[in-house]
């Protein structure tokens, strides 16, 4: 009969535990969609397209740099190289 007893609160609590964590989870997620829908401030497209330009801006120079910094070490390397061979 104990036993019984205990393992009867036992479930309950994990049934509470559980509709406790679904709540929470629900919960999270309806707050996740107000915020995103009525507090976030989203950009304009007009911003949006110059930020885009700014970052391929930034990439090509980035990446013309390291471009430059390869061909010295390569031409670094064949330098040091020919001395040797």
């Amino acid at each position: 009969m104990i036993s019984s007893t205990l393992i009867t609160r036992q479930s309950r609590k994990e049934k509470q535990n559980e509709l406790n964590s679904d709540m929470k989870i629900q919960s999270y997620f309806s707050e996740a969609y107000t915020e995103l829908v009525h507090k976030v401030t989203w950009p304009t497209w007009k911003e949006l397209q110059n930020s885009a330009v700014v970052v391929m801006v930034a990439s090509l120079i980035i990446a013309l740099f390291i471009f430059l910094i390869d061909l010295v070490f390569e031409n670094a390397m064949k330098f040091i190289y020919s001395l040797f061979y």
